[in-house]
């Protein structure tokens, strides 16, 4: 398993713009992707399952991947959430 913490800095959260981007990010991968908020968490493959969590911004979130691709993927979400100005 491989995972990274972050704080989220998106104005409004993991709205439905930044749950797209993360949602198609992570579907290219073959890992199994989870991201958890506090005592909750969703498949990160899925956008009802991102936008269900209700990201508030500040909200320290954790992505976790497990398989065979799983550093790849993270690397990959990481980027794409620094990209989108999501952490």
């Amino acid at each position: 398993m491989t995972s990274f913490t972050a704080k989220v800095i998106d104005p409004v959260g993991l709205h439905a713009r930044p749950a797209s981007v993360l949602t198609k990010e992570a579907s290219k991968f073959a890992s199994e992707i989870k991201i958890k908020c506090g005592d909750k968490e969703g498949n990160l493959k899925s956008i009802m399952n991102v936008m269900a969590l209700a990201v508030k911004t500040g909200a320290e979130i954790t992505i976790e991947a497990n398989g065979e691709d799983e550093k790849e993927a993270i690397e990959a979400i990481e980027k794409a959430m620094k990209d989108n100005s999501i952490i």
